[in-house]
């Protein structure tokens, strides 16, 4: 059972429609209880690094949620702002992220992307992927693009965490891993046949 955590962010029935159409069972929990027998965890999110883990606080799930996926090396997938705040820090706020993944979020002008670039960086970026993602980019190894919306970036702690870039302005770590943990930056319930093919293979690792 693939289970999207819904603590108030993300496009939790962009995800549950993908899963739908492939035929694999996924559901939306809002309570611990309804987290309690999740075999796979996607962790969605949009908007900013505090609010997302004050929701997730808010949420009860928090707690149930660190035993799944420390304890238990329940599998999880972070995305966008989901992805974010397994890191430790944020330039983009105050409080103390999941830690999952060893590493701060910056924003883009501290690696010194252009100023003639935009930002947040929004459309769609070829993605390459790196040694390590355990099969999670399987079949997407070559001319894979994904749908990108947002102004931070995750740099990890270990780069050996990285398993796919993308260019905007320099490269950047738009997938990483660490063990039973993956975040990914860009949006795959919004980068069609591509996404859903990274969702499926989330759900068979």
């Amino acid at each position: 059972m693939i289970t999207i955590v819904d603590y108030g962010l993300g496009n939790i029935g962009a995800f549950l429609n993908m899963y739908k159409r492939m035929n694999v069972a996924a559901k939306a929990a809002r309570t611990a209880d309804e987290l309690a027998d999740a075999e796979r965890i996607v962790l969605p999110g949009v908007g900013a690094f505090d609010h997302a883990l004050e929701l997730l606080d808010a949420s009860g799930m928090r707690p149930l949620l660190e035993e799944k996926v420390v304890g238990d090396k329940v599998p999880v997938v972070g995305v966008c702002v989901g992805m974010q705040i397994l890191a430790d820090t944020s330039e983009e706020g105050q409080g103390r992220g999941l830690g999952w993944i060893p590493g701060a979020v910056r924003h883009f002008r501290s690696m010194q992307v252009p100023n003639s670039l935009p930002l947040p960086h929004m459309g769609w970026n070829d993605v390459e992927p790196l040694p390590g993602d355990a099969g999670l980019f399987r079949g997407l190894e070559r001319d894979a693009r994904f749908y990108f919306l947002h102004s931070f970036y995750y740099e990890c702690a270990d780069p050996a965490d990285r398993v796919a870039v993308a260019t905007y302005g320099a490269p950047f770590a738009c997938a990483v891993r660490r063990g039973n943990v993956w975040g990914v930056q860009f949006h795959p319930e919004k980068s069609h046949h591509f996404g859903a093919m990274l969702l499926k293979n989330f759900a068979e690792l």
